[in-house]
């Protein structure tokens, strides 16, 4: 049954590349009527809410409140059993300094720029700004488990200046209590340039238990690794996690900018697909157009990365390991993996969903764009695939347009920011989002 399902998505995929494949090849927007995405959350600019408005009024004067320099990186979902509306949360982090907070949850109330977010776990964790390594300095992503944590990666630093240590954090969201904790050492970072911007954690399909945690290093270029058991970690970093100088200029809507960066995305091979193919960790730079692979048992193998012979600026250990499974011609920025093997991606250009199955070669003849729209996937910069109360898979996407944000500034008559979703299924067979 499961073998038919896929099939049938190979073929439906293998549809929209009749129509999309000889303009996308080139590297040319998609002229075709492209379905849209359900709409969860529109702001102009974000609406941040405070303990008392006195406390607003002071991070305002003290300059750590901008609001024009709060800018949305990631989205999270979370369905408490049974629910059918969920807890959605999102990352604002501290590129400068002017962000009261960098983790939030979206609120049902209504203010003059849109829906209120406020700070979560709560304003306590934030409002040291750095000065306070008990708490969170800067949140470009996290990633909710199945079993209800939401691990927190905090890059501890602000414009670039490394205030703290890079921190893991788990919180069970039913209780808000911190379950799990872990403060980077030195020798894994590099201060001042290192930005930890995405975790993924291996999760036993049995039971709720972490083996490894892996952190990517976008910045600093590399991927570390954590065993959860053991308490230690240990860093990649070679050619692979590198940016790639043709793709350090990006052009979204007219207007370009530059990013230099390393290793963005981190996703595993299902469990579902366990023992019909081998389980591979898939990454890719930012600044770069190569999507990656190793052997999750290659970079889970501690005594490889740290054992006698290693030496900490060694980029030749395990290279042959490293697969290059093929270029797509544009950068991308969120990733999701379905449970099926469908690894879904964020296009530059044209501003898009991608979707590839991996069990097929990584070639443009299997490279399908399901979403393309121009105007409202200005930057999908976080992407995630959650179960709904039903159980059913859902893609989630937020989009900042953060090609004015870092070049001729954000419009705030205009949309700026959005959440959106459709369900995998529906996303992959053609069907309506809603």
């Amino acid at each position: 049954m499961a073998n038919q399902h896929c099939i049938r998505i190979l073929t439906l995929l293998n549809c929209f590349l009749a129509i999309v494949r000889g303009q996308y090849t080139q590297g040319h927007g998609v002229a075709y009527d492209s379905k849209a995405l359900e709409s969860i959350f529109e702001a102009r600019n974000l609406e941040l809410g405070f303990p008392t408005p006195q406390e607003r009024e002071r991070v305002l004067s003290a300059g750590l409140y901008n609001p024009d320099g709060v800018v949305p990186i990631d989205v999270d979902v979370y369905y408490t059993h049974g629910d059918k509306t969920p807890s959605i949360f999102v990352t604002i982090p501290r590129f400068a300094k002017g962000v009261p907070y960098s983790l939030a949850y979206v609120t049902n109330e209504v203010r003059a720029n849109g829906t209120e977010l406020r700070a979560y776990p709560n304003y306590d964790w934030h409002q040291s700004h750095g000065a306070d390594c008990n708490g969170l300095t800067s949140v470009y992503r996290t990633l909710i488990d199945e079993c209800g944590r939401m691990w927190i990666l905090d890059s501890g630093e602000i414009d670039f200046v490394q205030h703290c240590p890079p921190q893991l954090y788990a919180i069970d969201l039913a209780s808000g209590n911190m379950v799990h904790h872990y403060r980077m050492p030195m020798g894994l970072y590099k201060p001042g340039v290192s930005r930890f911007v995405t975790p993924t954690i291996e999760l036993d399909a049995h039971n709720c238990d972490v083996g490894h945690v892996y952190m990517a290093d976008s910045i600093g270029a590399g991927i570390v690794v954590y065993d959860v058991a053991a308490q230690k970690s240990w860093r990649i970093e070679n050619k692979y996690t590198s940016p790639h100088p043709d793709f350090g200029t990006f052009t979204i809507a007219g207007e370009s900018f530059e990013l230099w960066d390393g290793t963005v995305a981190l996703t595993l091979t299902p469990h579902g697909l366990a023992g019909r193919m081998e389980r591979m960790l898939y990454f890719h730079s930012l600044s770069g157009d190569w999507q990656m692979a190793i052997p999750l048992q290659v970079v889970n193998n501690a005594s490889l990365w740290t054992g006698s012979m290693w030496k900490p600026n060694d980029v030749t250990i395990a290279l042959d390991q490293f697969v290059v499974l093929g270029k797509r011609g544009s950068q991308c920025v969120g990733t999701a993996m379905s449970e099926t093997g469908m690894l879904l991606c964020g296009l530059v250009q044209p501003p898009s969903i991608m979707a590839w199955n991996i069990r097929q070669p990584y070639k443009h003849e299997n490279l399908a764009l399901v979403i393309h729209d121009e105007k409202r996937l200005q930057f999908p910069s976080g992407m995630k695939i959650v179960r709904n109360h039903e159980g059913k898979e859902e893609m989630w996407v937020l989009s900042n347009r953060l090609q004015k944000a870092f070049g001729s500034g954000l419009n705030y008559q205009e949309v700026n920011f959005r959440i959106q979703k459709c369900g995998v299924h529906e996303l992959l067979s053609g069907l309506p989002c809603h």
